[in-house]
């Protein structure tokens, strides 16, 4: 039920503007609160202080009377999701539509981020049986510092009506809302499949996966469509689409080759992006990952805190102990070495690695190299040298490895691209890697278990003023009060709703950090507190979902961090 206390009728909200109109900025103040309209009720939650600051916040709610979305469109958890998700793509299309510079900084703009091509949960749509609700930001008008009431009217008065008549159902293209919902479904259930297929990862037959450009996520125009070989070809049936047919990546150690330019890395960046839904037309609809797939790369120069990076490394000079490793200013190989434990420590079941974006020193030293440096001198052990033992560990990898054949001897599973079509060439790579044998293992210890670590902090600085003020720089930085987190390396993070949320999160995972609990258990606390009771618990911003790994990923770049291991 609407909870009509203290409701206002709209002509109420036009007289307050009137009145204050010409009057310093500050004002504005008078006006929060709600509002009965025509069809829905106007939220006036927060007030800016200053037209520079961040935009006001405004919610609308929608009868369902009025709105009238069948339930099938909601009515189950992906349906629901995908129709929150649906919304607010139509939101941003309006609130581009009605928005008019009018004034000082952000005067008369109606905002909302732009969504990625990927389906998620957010915070700026709601659905439910008896209402729809809508948020967004208005900034409201003035010039210089004095209220413009003229043009806060037509906002309230005007734009706002008109979005909220975009957003009924029998103003919406019926096909494409079914089109979006159904889709999210089937992709959800297909991922949901992959662990009786025993795989990690399925991509079906004609899938776009090129993209435009590195800035342009929308699928390349006159890409060759993806084709699966007949050995890795996999049928599933969807509860909507019904039968289709794709590659199935089974569980263990994949390796993707072939020349270049041929679409390794664009194979992988799918893989990457299979965790999440896509948008119709988006070409990657039905490719799904396991959704704890890893991507991990090298990232000189990330801070490091107390991880035990011994399996890869040991025995440094000077003595310097990589079992409790840390660093101000990490190297290629410590770095990927640690956000593999980090991964692992977090849950990951499935690493993604592209060669391009690794230390080659961590991946491979090919025989020539350890006939001329012995093992005994040489600190590192090689991935190679370890991707089986993470296997026998429940991990799968994807690699993406167009320099080394001598990777043949440890895969599974090797697809070769050719024209960006794969094709299966596991028995051309083994009866190579039967002939060739060249190489030494360099297993020096055997790899067993993950170290948890246990975050520390000073609960009295959680009232300083500084950590609470959290605001995101794209999505690759947030700044956490004066402290700046560099989420470049963090290739799966999609949207900067995702690294908002994450950095709110951040401050919901510290107040957990009680000298007790391991990384893990922090996160997986936060995480089931916003599966619980919604994005809402992390404050009343913009967000959209994310995983756990990606937060502890965050909490594991701050150079504020201290652990201890468990």
């Amino acid at each position: 039920m609407l909870n009509l206390l203290n409701l206002l009728d709209r002509d109420e909200l036009a007289k307050k503007l009137r009145k204050i109109d010409g009057m310093g900025y500050k004002r504005y103040q008078i006006i929060k609160g709600k509002y009965q309209f025509q069809n829905f009720v106007l939220y006036i939650d927060r007030v800016q202080g200053d037209p520079f600051a961040n935009p006001s916040n405004v919610r609308i709610k929608i009868p369902q009377r009025v709105a009238g979305f069948p339930k099938e469109t909601f009515n189950t958890k992906s349906r629901e999701i995908a129709l929150r998700d649906y919304l607010t793509r139509v939101l941003y299309t309006q609130a581009k539509k009605h928005s008019r510079k009018s004034g000082s900084g952000y005067s008369g703009m109606i905002k909302v981020e732009k969504p990625s091509q990927k389906i998620l949960k957010r915070n700026s749509a709601f659905v439910n049986d008896e209402w729809v609700e809508i948020r967004f930001r208005v900034g409201l008008p003035a010039h210089g510092r004095r209220i413009l009431a003229a043009e806060a009217e037509r906002i309230f008065m005007e734009a706002i009506p008109a979005i909220s008549d975009a957003l009924r159902f029998k103003n919406l293209d019926e096909a494409e809302v079914f089109e979006h919902v159904l889709i999210a479904e089937d992709a959800d259930f297909l991922r949901g499949l992959l662990p009786s297929l025993n795989l990690i990862a399925f991509v079906a037959d004609g899938s776009i996966l090129p993209r435009r450009s590195g800035i342009d996520e929308r699928p390349l125009e006159n890409a060759i469509p993806f084709e699966s070989p007949p050995s890795l070809r996999v049928f599933v049936e969807l509860p909507n689409k019904g039968e289709i047919t794709g590659m199935g990546i089974r569980r263990g150690v994949t390796l993707i080759v072939g020349g270049g330019y041929h679409g390794k890395s664009t194979l992988l960046k799918a893989l990457e992006s299979g965790i999440y839904n896509h948008i119709p037309g988006d070409g990657r609809e039905f490719v799904v990952t396991n959704p704890n797939a890893v991507k991990i790369r090298a990232e000189d120069g990330r801070r490091i805190e107390k991880v035990d990076i011994s399996a890869f490394i040991h025995n440094l000079p000077f003595g310097q102990d990589t079992r409790a490793f840390s660093t101000e200013n990490a190297s290629g190989s410590t770095s990927q070495a640690a956000n593999i434990i980090e991964a692992i420590e977090a849950g990951a079941e499935v690493l993604l690695i592209d060669e391009d974006t690794s230390a080659t020193n961590f991946m491979i030293r090919d025989f020539r190299m350890q006939e001329l440096v012995p093992k005994e001198i040489e600190p590192i052990t090689p991935f190679i040298d370890r991707v089986r033992q993470l296997y026998e560990m429940g991990i799968s990898t994807v690699i993406v490895m167009g320099g080394s054949g001598d990777y043949f001897d440890v895969a599974d599973c090797v697809i070769c691209m050719i024209n960006y079509k794969p094709h299966d060439y596991t028995e051309k790579a083994k009866a190579i890697a039967e002939k060739f044998k060249l190489r030494k293992k360099e297993v020096p210890v055997d790899f067993k278990e993950i170290k948890q670590r246990i975050p520390l902090i000073d609960h009295k600085d959680l009232s300083r003023k500084d950590w609470l003020k959290i605001s995101v720089k794209g999505k690759n930085t947030i700044m956490f009060g004066k402290e700046l987190i560099d989420l470049g390396c963090v290739e799966q993070i999609f949207e900067v709703q995702q690294t908002r949320a994450i950095g709110y999160a951040i401050l919901q995972a510290m107040k957990l950090m009680d000298g007790r609990k391991s990384m893990k258990e922090i996160v997986d606390a936060v995480m089931e507190e916003i599966e619980r009771d919604g994005l809402d618990v992390l404050g009343f911003s913009e967000f959209a979902i994310f995983r756990g790994l990606e937060l502890a990923a965050a909490i594991n770049r701050m150079r504020s961090l201290r652990c201890v291991l468990r």
